[in-house]
C-alpha cells in the first residue's frame, strides 16, 4: 500500500503559519478569468489617476481660480472636477463589479475543486479527521478568501498605486517635502515587519479554533439523541462554550495586535502629514510655495498617509488570507492511500463474481499494530451464498470495507474475477458491489432520490418497482408527499424498518452481481423480514451474496459459512456441519440463535 501524505496540520502547531506566498496556490483558479481581472486592473489605474488628477485639480482652483479673482476659472475648475468625479465613478464601478464577481466565481470554483477532491480521499484520511474541521475549511476559510480575492486585493493594489502616483507628485512639486514623505514611509512599514509574522499565526490559531468549534456542532448535533438519553446535555454544554472561548480567546488576540498595527501605522503617517504642514506652511509664508501648491501636496500627503494605514490594514487579511489558503491547500495535497498499481487492469463488463482471499493480512491505520486479519484466505465462487459468521471483531465488517476497496491489505491480494483489486480502479470495484448495511443510510431528500442513489439514471417506474420488492410501498404510499416526501437529516422521519427497506430498494434498484448485505433485515419486525427476505432470496438468484450473519434464518440459507474468530478464519461448511463439529459456530449459535429458532 502507497504511503499516504501526512493529515492536515496540527492546530495546536506554533509553526503552521500563514504565509501570502500560499496565495499563489490561488493562480491555476484565478486563470480562467483573467481578461476580467485585466478589465478590472485598467478600471483600477483609471480610477488612481482620477484622484490624483483631483490633486492638481485642487491646486488650480486655489492658485488660478482665488489668485487671479476670475469667476470663469472657477467654474473651469468645478467643470472639471465634475467630469473626473464621472470617470472616477464609472471607473470605480467597473473596478468593484468585476472583482467582486470574480472573487464569488473563483471561491464557488475553489470550493467545487476542493470537495470533489475530499470525495476521493480514501476512508484512511476520515478516521484521522474530524467532519467539522473539513466543513469550516470549506465554508469558512473560504468565505475569508472570497472577501480577500474580491475586495482586499484591489483595495491593496488600488492604494499601493496611489501611494506611488502621489509620491511622484509630491516630488514634482516639492522636493524638500517629498524627501520627508519619504523618510516618513519606511517608518510605517516597521510596525508591519515587527509584528506582521505574530498576525499570521494568530490569524490561523484563530481559524483553527473556529474550525474545533465546527467540529463540536457538528458531532453534538449527529449525536443528539444520545446525548439527550444520556442525560449529557450539561456537559455538551460545557465543552462547546470552552471551544468558543477559545476561539474568541485566539480572535481577540489577533484583533489586538491588528488594531495595535492599524493604529501604530495610522500615528506614523499622520504625524508626519502634520509635520509636513508645518514645514509647508513656512515655506508659503516665505514666497518658496504657494498656497495651491502647498494644498495640493496635503492632499497628497493624505493619500499617502491613509493609503498606508489601509494596507497596512488589508495587508492583515491578506495575511489571514494565506492562512487560510494554507487549510484549504492542506486538503487539496492530500493523496488517497489507494492507488492503481501498474499494470492496470479494466474489469470486463460482466463480473461473474468470484472472490477470493489470499492471505490477507490487514491492520486499520488508526491501529497499525492490532490486526484485523491474519492470513485470511478463502474463495467464494460466482452465484454462491457465504455467510460470515462471528463474535464482535472477528473481521467480518473488515473483509466487506476490503472488498469495496475502502482500505488495501498490508499482505496477501484480494481478487474479483483473478484480477487483483490492488490494479483495479476503486471506482470499478465498487460498481460492481451492492451494499445493505446493519445501519441503513438516508439521505435529506426525497424517497425516489434515495433509492434512485442506487442507479441515478433510473426512471419513475424503476424506483417503484425496486420499492415494491423491497415491500416498501406501503409506507411509503402513508407518507405526506409519496415518493416525493422528503425524509429529512439521515431519514429522520422513517422507523428503523422503514429506512431499511429504503436500503434494500436502492441495493435492488442497484442490480449488481456482487451483493453485501451487512444483516440487512436486523431492523424489521417479523412479517417485513419474511417478505424482505423473499425479496432478497429472488434477488440473489445468480449473484454472489456475502451476508454478515447474527439471525440464524440468515444462516440457515447459505450455501456455506465461514466462521471468523479474531481475524482468523476458524471453521467452514453448511449450517448442520458446523452444529455437529460442536465448535465455535455451535457455540455462537446457542448463544445468538436459538431463541430465533425456537421463535420461528
Amino acid at each position: 500500500m502507497s504511503n499516504a501524505k501526512s493529515a492536515p496540520a496540527d492546530p495546536s502547531n506554533p509553526s503552521a503559519t500563514g504565509d501570502p506566498a500560499h496565495l499563489r496556490r490561488l493562480l491555476r483558479f484565478l486563470s480562467p478569468y483573467r481578461l476580467r481581472i485585466a478589465i478590472a486592473l485598467t478600471a483600477l489605474i483609471v480610477a488612481a489617476g482620477c484622484v490624483l488628477a483631483l490633486g492638481q485639480g485642487l491646486r488650480f482652483v486655489i492658485d488660478a481660480g482665488f489668485g487671479s479673482g476670475n469667476p470663469a476659472m472657477l467654474n473651469t475648475a468645478l467643470a472639471g472636477i465634475i467630469a473626473i468625479a464621472v470617470v472616477l465613478s464609472v471607473a470605480t464601478f467597473t473596478r468593484f463589479y468585476l472583482m467582486m464577481t470574480v472573487g464569488e466565481r473563483v471561491i464557488a470554483d475553489l470550493r467545487r475543486s476542493t470537495f470533489a477532491h475530499v470525495l476521493t480521499l480514501s476512508p484512511a484520511f476520515f478516521d484521522a479527521s474530524r467532519t467539522g474541521d473539513i466543513v469550516s475549511r470549506l465554508t469558512n476559510d473560504s468565505e475569508q478568501l472570497r472577501q480577500v480575492i474580491g475586495f482586499g486585493l484591489s483595495m491593496f493594489l488600488r492604494n499601493g498605486l496611489m501611494m506611488v502616483g502621489a509620491l511622484v507628485l509630491l516630488f514634482t512639486t516639492s522636493i524638500k517635502l517629498a524627501a520627508l514623505i519619504v523618510l516618513g514611509v519606511p517608518a510605517t512599514l516597521i510596525p508591519i515587519l515587527l509584528v506582521g509574522r505574530r498576525v499570521r499565526r494568530l490569524s490561523r490559531a484563530n481559524q483553527d479554533r473556529v474550525a474545533e468549534v465546527s467540529g463540536h456542532v457538528d458531532e453534538a448535533m449527529h449525536e443528539i439523541r444520545t446525548v439527550q438519553a444520556y442525560g449529557h446535555e450539561e456537559r455538551t454544554r460545557v465543552s462547546f462554550e470552552r471551544a468558543t472561548e477559545a476561539a474568541y480567546g485566539a480572535g481577540v488576540d489577533r484583533i489586538r495586535l491588528k488594531a495595535w498595527l492599524i493604529a501604530s501605522v495610522m500615528l506614523i503617517a499622520f504625524s508626519a502629514v502634520g509635520i509636513i504642514l508645518w514645514v509647508g506652511g513656512h515655506d508659503v509664508l516665505a514666497g518658496r510655495l504657494t498656497a495651491g501648491e502647498l494644498s495640493a501636496f496635503v492632499f497628497y500627503a493624505g493619500i499617502v498617509a491613509s493609503g498606508a494605514g489601509t494596507l497596512s490594514e488589508v495587508w492583515g487579511e491578506i495575511q489571514r488570507a494565506a492562512g487560510a489558503t494554507e487549510r484549504l491547500t492542506e486538503l487539496l495535497d492530500q493523496r488517497s492511500e489507494l492507488t492503481i498499481s501498474e499494470p492496470r487492469i479494466e474489469l470486463p463488463a460482466q463480473i461473474k463474481g468470484a472472490i477470493r482471499f489470499d492471505g490477507v493480512t490487514f491492520a486499520y491505520p488508526t491501529r497499525p499494530k492490532t490486526a484485523a486479519l491474519s492470513t485470511l484466505s478463502f474463495d467464494v465462487h460466482p452465484g454462491e451464498r457465504v455467510a460470515l459468521v462471528g463474535p464482535s471483531g472477528a473481521g467480518k465488517t473488515t473483509i466487506f470495507a476490503l472488498l469495496l476497496r475502502f482500505y488495501d491489505p498490508q499482505s496477501g491480494r484480494i481478487l474479483i474475477d483473478g484480477a487483483d483489486t490492488r490494479h483495479c480502479d476503486p471506482l470499478a470495484l465498487r460498481r460492481a458491489m451492492a451494499l445493505v448495511s446493519q445501519d441503513p443510510v438516508i439521505f435529506a431528500t426525497s424517497v425516489t432520490e434515495n433509492v434512485r442513489f442506487g442507479r441515478p439514471g433510473a426512471t419513475a417506474e424503476d424506483v417503484r418497482a425496486a420499492c415494491a420488492a423491497a415491500h416498501a410501498i406501503e409506507f411509503i404510499e402513508r407518507l405526506p408527499q409519496g415518493f416525493d416526501t422528503d425524509l429529512g437529516e439521515r431519514g429522520i422521519k422513517l422507523s428503523g424498518g422503514q429506512r431499511q427497506r429504503l436500503s434494500i430498494a436502492r441495493a435492488l434498484l442497484a442490480d449488481r452481481p456482487i451483493l453485501l448485505l451487512d444483516e440487512a433485515t436486523s431492523s424489521l419486525d417479523a412479517e417485513s423480514e419474511r417478505q424482505v427476505a423473499a425479496a432478497l432470496e429472488q434477488l440473489a438468484q445468480g449473484r454472489t451474496t456475502l451476508v454478515i450473519a447474527h439471525r440464524l434464518a440468515t444462516v440457515r440459507n447459505a450455501d456455506r459459512i465461514l466462521v471468523l474468530d479474531r481475524g482468523h478464519l476458524h471453521s467452514t461448511g453448511t449450517h448442520d456441519e458446523l452444529l455437529r463439529a460442536d465448535g465455535l459456530y455451535a457455540h455462537l449459535a446457542r448463544l445468538q440463535f436459538m431463541h430465533d429458532d425456537a421463535t420461528a
